[in-house]
This record gives structure tokens, C-alpha cells and sequence, in this order.
């Protein structure tokens, strides 16, 4: 990842992150008591339709990559939090360059990721890398449909690190890299019920999002639901075999 790093890093970069989440679930439980994956949705999900918690619910050890190395402290801690450390490790690196041999893995799943990539071909060939034959990657994720973005949303304050491909252009370089489509998807209805729902009220203790990204994180959410309900952007949901 070359374009915009560092100001990509920066924007998730928060100083002081997992202090302010040690702070913040005080009002649930003592630092130190485990919390489970509910009482911890409110500081850790961002993504569109809410929680996704692939160890808790399949079982399964899962490894998270992450440029941001104030995220990877607060995801070990939360993990700890959580219990799930035995299954669930966390390093940082670049999505173009990920720090793994090659046919690692059995599944990657990209989630809330490629529109801080410019160089799609880079992030799916390298995806591809690291997968075994055979394996699956799951995408779920915002694509470009038509007019001008409303700024700032949830991954860019402003188009400079925002990379938005539309949802043909996406096939075309999954398909290209050597990925063959099991399940394609738009997800974009649901996620706007799902905002519909959500957006109304906060969790009774009054934990939410803002305490990782910040006071403009509210204003960030309300543009990404507008520009899906204007059709500016779309939701994806796909299943890809590697070849």
C-alpha cells in the first residue's frame, strides 16, 4: 500500500486507543474481568449489519492483519477481553505485502478493506498468494455506484484515501487474479434496514464507536448511510474460489 499511507495510518492511528477502551468499559466490567463478544460489540464493529465474529462463532483460529499498530494493540487487548486469544492473533502489515508464506491459509475474508487500496490488482493477486488452492476468500465490502461521495465516512475524511472500484471493475480483478465467483451478492437493502434500525439509539451504557474514532464518528456513519440510500455507493457480499 503506497498510496496515502501514511495519512491512512493516521486516520485509524488513534494515540491512547486501548487506554481510552480500558476507560471506557469501566461502566461494564472491571479492567481484567472477561466481557463477552456483546458487551464488546459496541467499541470493536464497525463493519455495515454489525457484528462479525468468525472465532466465538465457528470455532476456528483466525489470524488479523491490520496497518495501524494502535488497532492491533487494542484488538489484542479486547481479544484478551474476550477470551479468544488462544484462537485469534493479531500482527500488523500491509495488505501488499502480507507477512505470510505462500498457500497459508484455507480462507481470507476482506472485510471493510479495498477502499483504502488503490492497486485492486495488487491486494487480490497478493490474497491469492497466501491462499491454497482450492481455498475461499469472502468479501464484504462497499462499491462504487454513481455521483460524488459525501466525505467523511468511516475509512476517509476526504477522497484523497478513499479508493472506490465499482462492482463490475471488482469482478474483473478478482477474476483476473485467479478467482472463480461461488456467491455474488448485493447486500446494499439489508444494510440500509440495518441502519434503519440502528441508527435511532446507542447501547445503555453509552459505549459506541466514537471513543475509537473520535467525535466525527457519528457524522461519519450517518454520510456512509446516506450515500448508500442515494445509490452513490453499494454493498457487496461475495465467495470466491482460488483457482
Amino acid at each position: 500500500m503506497t498510496d496515502g499511507t501514511a495519512a491512512i495510518r493516521e486516520h485509524y492511528g488513534s494515540a491512547g486507543l486501548t487506554e481510552r477502551l480500558k476507560s471506557a468499559l469501566g461502566s461494564v466490567a472491571a479492567d481484567g474481568q472477561p466481557l463477552t463478544i456483546d458487551e464488546l460489540a459496541p467499541l470493536d464493529q464497525f463493519h455495515v449489519r454489525g457484528m462479525r465474529s468468525l472465532a466465538a462463532m465457528f470455532g476456528c483460529n483466525v489470524t488479523g492483519v491490520d496497518l495501524s499498530p494502535a488497532f492491533i494493540d487494542a484488538a489484542k487487548y479486547l481479544t484478551a477481553r474476550s477470551g479468544l486469544s488462544g484462537r485469534v492473533s493479531f500482527q500488523p502489515g500491509d495488505a501488499l505485502q502480507l507477512p505470510f508464506e505462500v498457500a497459508e491459509f484455507d480462507v481470507l475474508f476482506l472485510q471493510h478493506v479495498s477502499m483504502n487500496i488503490r492497486d485492486r490488482a495488487a491486494l487480490y493477486n497478493e490474497v491469492a498468494r497466501v491462499l491454497k488452492p482450492g481455498g475461499r476468500l469472502a468479501i464484504y465490502d462497499l462499491v462504487f455506484r454513481q455521483g460524488e461521495v459525501v466525505y467523511p465516512v468511516p475509512w476517509a475524511r476526504d477522497a484523497f484515501t478513499s479508493f472506490l472500484l465499482s462492482e463490475p471493475d471488482t469482478r474483473t480483478a478478482l477474476e483476473e487474479a485467479g478467482f472463480t465467483p461461488i456467491v455474488w451478492r448485493d447486500d446494499t437493502e439489508p444494510a440500509l434496514e440495518w441502519f434503519k434500525e440502528t441508527m435511532g439509539g446507542s447501547p445503555p451504557n453509552g459505549l459506541n464507536l466514537s471513543v475509537v474514532m473520535g467525535p466525527e464518528m457519528r457524522e461519519m456513519t450517518l454520510n456512509l448511510a446516506r450515500n448508500l440510500r442515494e445509490g452513490r455507493l453499494g454493498v457487496l457480499f461475495a465467495v470466491l474460489r482460488r483457482d
